[in-house]
Formats: structure tokens, sequence, C-alpha cells
């Protein structure tokens, strides 16, 4: 991922989203759940993506058909490096989910 792509999806501030559903403060609006949905469907697709132009670029490596050696290097180490961020971040999530789930009621 790359840093301009996190600056387009910025996250709105807290009184924003209070104000997109004043009336039911327990839980954020449709809108609000949409944008996240597409934000991580993005970040996914992007990983995904950089992950597979890596292995097409390792097979033409294998092949003897690359030119620049350099090039192909950076970018499976850029792939490696958004996979273990999007693996951070996933047990991060997970990990606030079951503090949650010890919380007694």
């Amino acid at each position: 991922m790359s840093v301009d792509s996190i600056a387009a999806v910025a996250a709105p501030e807290p009184s924003q989203l209070l104000a997109a559903n004043p009336s039911n403060t327990g839980s954020l609006s449709p809108t609000i759940q949409n944008d996240f949905t597409n934000m991580v469907s993005r970040g996914l697709d992007e990983v995904n993506t950089q992950l597979l132009a890596s292995q097409v670029d390792l097979q033409q490596l294998a092949a003897g058909n690359v030119q620049n050696l350099h090039q192909v290097m950076i970018r499976m180490e850029d792939a490696r490096m958004s996979f273990q961020l999007l693996l951070q971040m996933r047990n991060r999530a997970l990990e606030a989910y079951q503090d949650l789930m010890k919380m007694p009621v």
C-alpha cells in the first residue's frame, strides 16, 4: 500500500460520525459502514495485486526473461512488506475483538 492511497481515505472527525446519524449514537450509519468496507476491500485488492505481480515477476526471473533484476527485487520486497502490514492489521483487529469478548457485561 502506498502512502498516497492511505491519505486519500482519511478518516472523518468523530463529530462528523455523530452528525451522520444523530438519532442512533450506538452504531455507525450505513454510509460509514460502507466506506469502511470499501476501504478494507480496496486495501485487500491492492495487496493481492502486488502479490500477483511479484509472482509473475518471479516466474519471469526464473525463465530468464528479466532485464532489470533490481526492479524485480524491489517489487517483491514491496509486496512482502504490504502483506506483512496486512497480517499485522488483522492480528491487531483480532486481538481487539478478543479483548472485547473478555470484558464482563
